[in-house]
């Protein structure tokens, strides 16, 4: 999640988020390693387009690091992650001391330096169709 998060970042994450937005930073367990959890922003909700002319499918979202070069594991790997799998949404990071930065939302926190991706995009990156 660099340059957002970095390793050892501490955050303040809200349990159970009634609903998600696109930009939101989230805790989301890995659904292949139940108890294994991953941070990521929500970049895709149900019926937005994917690469490969499809839309996400209701009950799951798109996710994203945001360093995508990193070899990270996310929606572009494991396809659209079912919501239920969602445990928390990022509103603060406060450790490590100073405050370098902090990770809110950037819909609720105008100019908290999060980077937000655009919500007209067309089609949400992904792996390439063959």
């Amino acid at each position: 999640m660099e340059p957002a998060l970095h390793p050892g970042d501490w955050v303040v994450a809200v349990k159970r988020p009634r609903r998600l937005r696109r930009g939101d930073v989230v805790v989301v367990e890995h659904p292949g390693r139940p108890g294994f959890d991953l941070v990521k922003r929500v970049a895709g909700l149900p019926g937005d387009p994917l690469p490969d002319g499809t839309a996400v499918a209701p009950g799951a979202a798109w996710l994203l690091g945001d360093h995508p070069g990193a070899g990270s594991v996310e929606s572009r790997t494991l396809g659209p992650i079912p919501t239920r799998l969602v445990r928390a949404r990022v509103v603060a990071r406060y450790h490590p001391w100073p405050l370098r930065r902090i990770a809110r939302p950037p819909d609720s926190t105008p100019g908290a330096g999060l980077h937000r991706p655009p919500v007209d995009r067309p089609v949400l990156p992904g792996p390439p169709v063959p």
